[in-house]
């Protein structure tokens, strides 16, 4: 006679997230990155050269002069030649952009702060603030450069103007965004402001951050470059802006496409970083970075 055969009950769920945990990334690895990305990758990739190699065509079939539009051998050829004086140029061009990301991450994130602490303040002066933003950088660059004095500090004051109003804005929303049934709780407890600020509303302002942050890294960018444009600076401590006007004026269109590239590679890289950072801040604990099954 066999033995009766018990029933194991598994546990309960208890209807929550309580038991969800982040799925572990066992998806095979090629050359060092998961399957999955290399779609990702291969697809823009491959798009580009399709459409390099039709503007290298038409260029050449329709035989259009380089001083008008050089295709993109030339330009590489270009930028291979020219990269002693480029290089020197994007560098200066680099230290201006991270110098004003940097004080606007400074400033966005203090005056953020201070105005989710005093609304007085923020009525106060959260105005001037977005005035700044809506004023075209390009009307207000003579100015700048008149009353600084100094083109460096011009051109930063310039690119920080332009990078400013994205992390300022979303800190704020971010520390708005804290839930207010946790902020009573810390309240009923005890905590002081600065006590939630800390553990509760500045980690959940985080993603929204990182977010301007995106932003931000392109428009000083930006900044830096039109206001080098607006500078005129010539010498040997010369932008890419400068190297861009200096070989239209000279006709060199292949120069001037080559250091268009490298500012739209920068661009490109600057995005690629901050959303890097933005993964590992928030991978092991943010809904839109986590992967869960399906």
């Amino acid at each position: 006679m066999s033995a009766p055969v018990t029933a194991t009950a598994s546990p309960a769920h208890d209807g929550t997230d309580a038991e969800a945990r982040p799925v572990l990334d066992r998806e095979p690895h090629l050359f060092g990155l998961p399957a999955s990305a290399w779609p990702r990758l291969l697809a823009p990739l491959c798009i580009g050269a399709l459409a390099l190699g039709f503007w290298e065509f038409l260029v050449r079939w329709n035989e259009v002069p380089s001083y008008v539009l050089p295709g993109p051998l030339l330009i590489g050829q270009t930028l291979v030649e020219d990269w002693a004086t480029l290089s020197g140029s994007l560098w200066i061009t680099l230290r201006i952009t991270f110098m004003a990301l940097a004080a606007a991450v400074f400033f966005g994130v203090t005056l953020a702060v201070l105005f989710t602490q005093s609304k007085w303040l923020e009525m106060a002066l959260l105005p001037y603030a977005v005035i700044l933003q809506v004023t075209p950088i390009v009307a207000i660059a003579p100015l700048i450069i008149i009353w600084a004095g100094d083109i460096d500090l011009s051109l930063l004051i310039c690119a920080w103007i332009v990078a400013f109003f994205p992390i300022l804005s979303n800190t704020i929303l971010g520390l708005n965004s804290a839930d207010h049934n946790l902020v009573d709780y810390f309240k009923l407890h005890g905590a002081t402001r600065w006590q939630t600020l800390r553990y509760l509303k500045l980690p959940a302002a985080l993603p929204y951050f990182l977010a301007g942050l995106k932003i931000s890294g392109g428009l000083a960018l930006i900044g830096a470059v039109v206001a080098e444009f607006v500078a005129g600076t010539g010498g040997s401590a010369s932008g890419l802006a400068y190297r861009i006007l200096e070989s239209g004026y000279q006709l060199k269109i292949p120069r001037v496409f080559a250091a268009l590239i490298m500012i739209s590679l920068t661009g490109v890289a600057i995005f690629l970083a901050t959303s890097w950072i933005s993964h590992l801040l928030l991978r092991r604990w943010h809904e839109s970075a986590l992967k869960r099954e399906n």
